[in-house]
């Protein structure tokens, strides 16, 4: 009886994903003010790379990531063959991060910045999906509004993505990892949030995702291909988004590949350390339950036109 009910429960609480949006998030703004919609993922890749900022609340520490990635993007672009954009999405902010994202807007063009607004806050996860699915890349990097990995880390992932030689259907993973830097971060926390860390990183071995030790850095290279498969099927939306991604590429066999980067804390982070482990920590045990019960399934027939 007791596991019929729990059965129903992860059933009945399985809410899928709303993707539907709403009017306002299908447009874009020009430096001219125009709305001009936003394309698909599912459409055929238009550049070589789209970052996907999500951002909330982050009119502070935006622009600090902001200049160091539009630097390097710029003098990335100096080689002709490289064509690139930048996604903001706005997760349902209360400060003004639309309105300094659009700065950089009005500074390069939309055809290299563009800002998504979402009209509710959705959490990180649903951030970053909203943004994925509206990038025109070939390849579509994943990156924290706060910079506290260096952009030019992404030289880093871009090795790991090519070092991996049999990709399925052209779908592969690079993950930005902070694994290295774990003993010293060790010795700078109190042992209570040790222990959370290491709680969590049990957690997450023991019901979703083997193989990986970082699964959390916001710092992660798709391939197009992989970009659809795996948030086609995405339902978590806040904190544990990342865990239940990789979850989804292992299920699919995609393969994945770990990359240590440089990494700096920076003050302002919306984590809370014990409400959102906690959070977190539930939502590893319901991604496996309601994956194994049937209460969510994977998307399979999806791929880019």
């Amino acid at each position: 009886i007791v596991l019929l009910l729990v059965v129903v429960v992860l059933h009945v609480s399985a809410n899928m994903v709303d993707q539907t949006r709403h009017e306002k998030e299908k447009h874009f703004l020009t430096a001219d003010g125009k709305e001009e919609s936003f394309p698909s993922l599912m459409d055929p890749p238009s550049l070589d790379l789209s970052v996907v900022v999500p951002s909330y609340n982050e009119e502070l520490r935006l622009p600090v990531m902001m200049d160091e990635a539009m630097e390097y993007l710029e003098k990335r672009q100096k080689n002709p063959s490289f064509t690139y954009e930048v996604i903001v999405v706005d997760d349902g902010s209360k400060d003004k991060t639309t309105e300094v994202a659009m700065k950089y807007t009005k500074k390069y063009g939309a055809q290299k910045v563009r800002v998504l607004t979402l009209v509710k806050n959705r959490g990180k996860g649903g951030a970053v999906r909203m943004g994925t699915l509206s990038s025109r890349g070939r390849f579509i990097l994943m990156a924290d509004a706060d910079g506290a990995t260096k952009f030019a880390d992404i030289e880093k992932v871009e090795e790991g993505l090519e070092s991996i030689s049999e990709k399925p259907d052209n779908m592969a993973i690079s993950c930005g990892s902070r694994a290295h830097l774990e003993k010293e971060s060790v010795a700078q926390r109190s042992l209570f949030r040790t222990f959370l860390m290491f709680g969590f990183h049990f957690l997450v071995w023991f019901f979703c995702v083997r193989g990986i030790k970082d699964t959390q850095c916001g710092f992660k290279l798709f391939t197009r291909e992989a970009a659809l498969k795996t948030f086609s099927s995405l339902h978590v939306e806040r904190w544990a988004f990342d865990v239940e991604l990789l979850f989804i590429a292992q299920c699919f066999d995609i393969p994945v590949v770990e990359v240590a980067v440089n990494w700096t804390e920076i003050e302002g982070s919306k984590l809370v350390p014990f409400w959102s482990w906690l959070q977190m920590g539930r939502d590893l045990v319901f991604i496996r339950l309601r994956y194994l019960t049937g209460a969510w399934r994977l998307e399979s027939e999806r791929k880019t036109q």
